[in-house]
């Protein structure tokens, strides 16, 4: 029996993170998804999430295995939706940037990440998460389904190859 956790990351720990992060790169360069091929998440991303608190890694047997940052909102990206937000009023937190290892993937750890992720958050009182992802990306899309967000519609952002991204919500 394997034991996983998730633990808050390190400025000591980007140099276990990146190779996670360009691992996913890859893995959605070959399903044929344009998403993180402009660059975008690089080490100043990840620093930046590791320097403001929001970094967080998936530990499987005493290793990371996956990576994510959850911000608290508001969002400037969630700010301006085509659609609606279900609940617009009560703060939230985003989830952004999962990232699994290729030597964990198909584990259904993506899914695990985000369950502890939200139970934590719960636990400190939060009610209502967003996360957003490329139109294309079929994986994240089914993750989130699976967990319970709902597709809210599509909200737009900076990235040079497509600005568009599905945005989901979930409520509890």
């Amino acid at each position: 029996m394997s034991l996983i956790y998730i633990c808050q990351a390190a400025k000591n720990d980007l140099e276990q993170i990146m190779p996670i992060i360009d691992e996913a790169k890859k893995f959605l360069k070959e399903e044929g998804n344009p998403q993180w091929q402009s660059g975008y998440p690089n080490v100043e991303t990840i620093t930046a999430d590791i320097e403001n608190g929001v970094a967080w890694f998936l530990i499987v047997d005493q290793k990371i295995a996956g990576y994510t940052a959850i911000t608290d909102g508001p969002d400037p990206n969630y700010k301006k939706i085509d659609g609606k937000w279900n609940n617009d009023l009560d703060p939230y937190v985003a989830i952004h940037r999962v990232a699994i290892s290729d030597e964990y993937r198909g584990m259904h750890l993506a899914s695990y990440l985000m369950s502890s992720l939200i139970s934590m958050h719960y636990a400190e009182g939060v009610r209502s998460y967003r996360v957003d992802t490329f139109r294309t990306n079929d994986v994240v899309q089914h993750i989130v389904e699976d967990a319970g967000f709902v597709k809210r519609g599509n909200i737009k952002n900076t990235d040079p190859i497509d600005p568009y991204r599905v945005a989901f919500e979930l409520n509890l």
